[in-house]
């Protein structure tokens, strides 16, 4: 995963691996011997001796396969569904590190930046005031998802027979999921104020409790449903490329364009990847390309979670799978 960001800072293409077979090799020897010598001559002597060993190795075997054709487009290039995305908040993920990976746009808020963003980086500063504000009312309980399979009601009040989807175009069938992002009922008036907020970034309604979380770069039905224009594998290993930090040398001999900046509040990459030289020691995840070292701190607790989180969508965003790895263990 780290080498993928890597290469795709340098304009490299990517490469996509499954693992097809893993094969848990090992062996272990042990031997003991002894002896005892005696000489019944005039000076006796006698010797009691004895010596042992012990050897265990192992060598695992793994087989990848290539990830290609329509497993590459629906896996890597498709973007990941909002409702796949949103539940990962309910089991404790920072909501504002979740959709600065996944979110390319929230209703109109852009969170486009890298190559033709400008020299700012791009980027919109209220789409990171929303995620802040929606972090505050996630620790603080004021806010959830709340996931259903019933067809949500059209907001004109019409029947359609079922056919309304969660992206408002039409065609969902029942046992669809939706998600809907809640604001929970409270006393505190400070988080009443980051709720109203919340609801005038998102252009709801002014008493809002809930609003449907759909597909898109702008909702259908404006005040009752949250836009969400999601990125796809590539797309987010992408964003977080233009982040790396890299070589001076390679920016002024064009290898790599400059680092992009930060916007608004952030002062930070989510997963900050450094690089030198020589090799770091004892680094979470390390990789060496062309001659350099690019790494992740060990001690950078945010980044290791934004990295692992990126690992997780990866397995969320694989719709389409080949068989199941075979695991063989020797027994006996």
């Amino acid at each position: 995963m780290l080498l993928n960001i890597v290469r795709l800072r340098y304009a490299d293409p990517p490469t996509f691996l499954d693992t097809t077979q893993v094969i848990a090799g090992y062996s272990v020897s042990k031997s003991i011997s002894g002896g005892f010598y005696a000489y019944p001559a005039t000076a006796v002597g006698n010797y009691l001796f004895g010596t042992g060993t012990m050897s265990l190795g192992e060598s695992p075997t793994f087989t990848y396969q290539p990830v290609t054709g329509q497993q590459y487009a629906e896996n890597v290039v498709r973007p990941i569904s909002p409702t796949v995305i949103m539940p990962l908040s309910l089991g404790g993920l920072p909501i504002d590190t979740l959709l600065r990976l996944t979110a390319q746009s929230i209703d109109g808020l852009s969170n486009v930046r890298g190559l033709g963003a400008g020299p700012s980086g791009g980027g919109s500063v209220r789409f990171y005031l929303l995620l802040h504000d929606l972090r505050q009312l996630q620790i603080q309980g004021a806010m959830t998802i709340r996931i259903t399979s019933e067809t949500p009601t059209p907001p004109t009040g019409k029947k359609n027979g079922g056919k309304s989807d969660s992206t408002g175009n039409g065609g969902s069938s029942a046992g669809t999921e939706h998600s809907y992002l809640v604001l929970t009922s409270t006393s505190d008036s400070n988080l009443l104020a980051i709720q109203a907020e919340v609801r005038r970034l998102l252009h709801l309604d002014p008493g809002a409790e809930e609003a449907e979380i759909v597909y898109g770069p702008y909702p259908k039905h404006p005040g009752k449903q949250i836009a969400i224009l999601t990125r796809s594998m590539l797309a987010m290993l992408t964003q977080l490329a233009y982040e790396v930090e890299v070589p001076e040398d390679d920016i002024k001999s064009g290898r790599t364009p400059p680092t992009i900046g930060q916007v608004g509040i952030e002062n930070r990459p989510e997963v900050v990847i450094h690089s030198s030289r020589e090799e770091p020691a004892s680094p979470y995840a390390a990789v060496s390309y062309n001659n350099t070292w690019f790494w992740i701190s060990d001690r950078d607790f945010q980044s290791k979670l934004a990295f692992t989180m990126v690992q997780v969508l990866e397995a969320l965003a694989a719709t389409n799978h080949t068989a199941g790895a075979v695991v063989t263990i020797p027994a006996g």
